[in-house]
């Protein structure tokens, strides 16, 4: 394949890495350095030969370097085509054979905090025209937006320059660099202007991760990719601390297991299969609320993800590693607990940092041919504020386990129904078609443990039969939301059995 040789080349670079290496390589090969403002001056202290832009231009950067190198000298020489070489020659166009640049700091400064005109100083204007014109253009010109690449490149010009499937490779890496750039200024800024809702278009961008093992299943290929949001607790940035490589389910069940246990306060435990809570539990300790969270379903527990709400200590480390788990994730560890971890090193840990400001992006959901996205559900009613229907009222030690049943039955998918006693769960009906078969399953996981247990309900109840099935199970109070045209029939079912319901007027369906 042809190669295009390089003989001269326009740089602008915010991130410096490499920066001097490249420009001395480039002038042991001849090829003429244009460069701009601070790259200029860098490369010129190391004494390599450099023109500045102002000199093609015959302009001066002007209004604090807002305006640099938005020339038509600059992108005429960019953007000539073979073609255009009568037009050239007319206006004294010097051809650009590659463009080196990379753009201003933006989601840095997002991450620092600063103000608003500091952060719209932070827009590149010039560095994303350079780069679409010199992209659009790779039929001659290669772009170079990535200081990784410089390396390999020089050793291309080396042999005589760049063909065009490379020039290509380079000219997709721009517009997608350019592209995340844009999505992360339309992002910031709509919080900044305090923007409402969800936006009108859909915009997203994402660092790719090194393909995973493999997606749900084994013939199904996966990356994960993250945003640019600043750093939160997430599982996005949560630092792997050992551990196999993480997989599409992993770091569903990663993401599921922390989203539960951020809802709590209280130190709390939560296992999590399969996207769903098998068990769950707040206690004094950390180590008691773990113990308390298998004991819910022990069979299920096996191979699951474990998260924690606090430090997880050597104690507890070796309380985690006395079976199987596939990862546990926490706010931080000791290193005493990493050294008894490491004990299993196919154990995947990942550590969060504190979880005080933790909060959920926006969902979203690919369709065919299309996405769904909806606001995140991080609406939590208080107790206190829902209505007991019921002649019979719950105890206060009933309520503030239809609190904790309530704040697990949202992460558990629909039809779903927890059994609670003390701040644990007992047994969990997920993901049926039919609400009863869910308190069935519920009331399966609880046995012989069922007696005296609060439940809590995703939705409502359509017919009585729930709330029967649940009595006769041992529940002697419910919390759902109510909304049935039979609310009164399921009302009435639970006065005929003496049982308390609370109805909180929210549905957390999860689908």
């Amino acid at each position: 394949m042809e190669r295009r040789q390089i003989s001269r080349v326009l740089i602008s670079v915010s991130d410096k890495a490499n920066l001097v290496k490249l420009a001395k390589n480039l002038s042991s090969l001849d090829v003429e350095i244009i460069s701009t403002g601070g790259t200029s001056k860098v490369i010129k202290k190391e004494k390599v030969d450099v023109l500045p832009v102002e000199n093609v231009t015959n302009f001066p950067e002007m209004m604090g370097g807002r305006v640099k190198t938005l020339h038509p000298l600059i992108f005429g020489g960019i953007l000539a085509r073979d073609s255009d070489v009568e037009e050239v020659e007319k206006h004294d166009i010097g051809l650009i054979d590659m463009v080196v640049c990379n753009l201003y700091p933006f989601k840095e400064a997002v991450s620092k905090g600063v103000d608003l005109p500091s952060l719209i100083e932070q827009i590149d204007i010039g560095g994303p025209s350079l780069l679409r014109a010199s992209a659009k253009n790779h039929n001659r010109v290669a772009v170079v937006s990535d200081p990784e690449d410089y390396d390999w490149i020089i050793d291309e010009i080396k042999k005589g320059g760049l063909n065009l499937e490379q020039r290509q490779e380079l000219a997709l890496k721009a517009y997608r660099h350019t592209a995340e750039y844009d999505t992360a200024i339309q992002g910031e800024l709509a919080v900044r202007f305090g923007e409402e809702g969800l936006p009108s278009s859909l915009h997203i961008s994402g660092i790719g991760s090194p393909p995973l093992r493999y997606g749900e299943n084994p013939h199904q290929g996966a990356i994960f990719y993250s945003d640019f949001s600043p750093f939160t607790p997430s599982v996005s940035d949560a630092k792997l601390l050992q551990g196999k490589q993480l997989s599409y389910n992993n770091l569903l069940d990663f993401d599921a297991a922390l989203s539960i246990v951020a809802e709590f306060d209280e130190l709390t435990a939560v296992v999590v299969k399969h996207n769903n809570p098998c068990g769950a539990a707040s206690a004094e300790t950390l180590e008691e609320a773990y113990e308390l969270a298998i004991n819910t379903d022990p069979q299920s527990s096996f191979g699951g993800i474990i998260s924690f709400n606090g430090d997880v200590d050597e104690a507890l480390a070796k309380s985690i590693v006395s079976s199987f788990k596939e990862g546990v994730i926490a706010p931080s560890f000791t290193e005493d607990a990493i050294e008894v971890l490491s004990t299993k090193p196919n154990l995947r840990v990942l550590e969060t940092g504190p979880l005080d400001n933790y909060h959920r992006n926006p969902s979203l959901k690919s369709l065919d041919k299309g996405w769904l996205v909806q606001e995140s559900d991080e609406a939590m009613i208080d107790i206190s504020d829902c209505d007991i229907v019921t002649k019979s009222k719950p105890s206060n030690s009933e309520l503030e386990s239809l609190h904790f049943a309530w704040k697990i039955v949202k992460h558990v998918k629909s039809n779903a129904i927890v059994f609670v006693k003390d701040k644990r769960t007992v047994g969990i009906g997920a993901g049926q078609m039919s609400r009863i078969d869910s308190v069935k399953i519920a009331n399966f996981k609880s046995i012989p443990n069922a007696k005296g247990c609060v439940m809590a309900s995703d939705a409502f109840f359509p017919f009585r039969d729930g709330v029967d099935e649940a009595v006769e199970a041992g529940i002697t109070a419910i919390i759902q939301p109510g909304g049935s045209m039979r609310d009164q029939e399921v009302i009435d079912a639970a006065n005929e059995h003496g049982v308390s319901m609370v109805l909180t007027g929210m549905r957390h369906f999860k689908h």
